[in-house]
């Protein structure tokens, strides 16, 4: 999907965060390059100075990248070949708890396009990528310290606020990160529509949390499923019913 489509289908914008765990292979005939995807023109600097960072040392280590042994092994290889790498579509490389319960592919055809041009989902290694996009297997997470960088979601914050800004002008942003992706840039709420953060708190007021994971999931669909236009981005978050957590909008 071009940028262009990207932008005239999708007035309203769903930001996810990516998952640790992923999908393991892809599609050789579409071979990830720095600049993939809806995003690619923009970040494809940005991109690069990580994948020559990431060559360089060998895909990173275990405080980097956070795993051992095994799943240290597959994101070190995985990491240190990302240019040409196979390919998959983000929604299906991504199989963490929230994107279990989103679940794109048993949404309706009309649903799930719906989804594709609204996703955006925020990534240490990427910068951002829509639902729809090409993603190689990689394991980098925002929150990390990489050297020479520094803290990622710091270092990608400038180029990341003038990207996202471009393509949400005018649109309504529905916010559903955790604060270390939240931290990667800064929407500028003049040029936005409209722009919702949203929390997911128990029902006694405490923050969700980890365990919240799988409702921001339900979520995330709910809002697919419900919010057929833009102006129906409130009324789709006040619907939205969990045994556990309610929607907490923050701004």
């Amino acid at each position: 999907m071009g940028k262009a489509d990207f932008r005239v289908v999708a007035s309203l914008f769903i930001l996810l965060p990516p998952s640790e765990g992923k999908a393991e292979g892809g599609s050789a005939t579409a071979k990830w390059r720095e600049t993939s995807g809806t995003f690619g023109k923009q970040l494809a600097a940005q991109r690069s100075e990580l994948v020559d960072q990431l060559k360089k040392v060998k895909g990173g280590d275990e405080k980097l990248l956070g795993v051992s042994k095994a799943h240290l092994a597959r994101a070190k290889d995985a990491n240190s070949s990302l240019r040409g790498s196979p390919t998959l579509a983000a929604h299906e490389r991504y199989t963490g708890v929230v994107w279990d319960h989103l679940d794109i592919a048993s949404l309706t055809s009309t649903q799930r396009t719906r989804a594709l041009s609204s996703i955006v989902v925020i990534s240490g290694l990427l910068g951002a990528v829509s639902a729809a996009d090409p993603v190689p297997d990689y394991r980098l997470k925002m929150g990390a310290r990489f050297a020479p960088f520094g803290l990622l979601s710091k270092w990608w914050h400038d180029s990341l606020s003038e990207t996202l800004n471009k393509a949400f002008k005018g649109s309504v942003v529905i916010d559903l990160l955790p604060q270390e992706h939240r931290a990667a840039f800064t929407l500028d709420t003049e040029l936005l529509g409209e722009y919702f953060v949203v929390g997911l708190n128990e029902k006694t007021g405490k923050a969700g949390g980890h365990d919240a994971k799988a409702a921001k999931g339900k979520l995330a669909r709910h809002i697919v499923t419900e919010c057929t236009t833009a102006s129906k981005a409130l009324q789709s978050l006040k619907s939205f019913r969990d045994p556990r957590f309610v929607v907490k909008i923050e701004k």
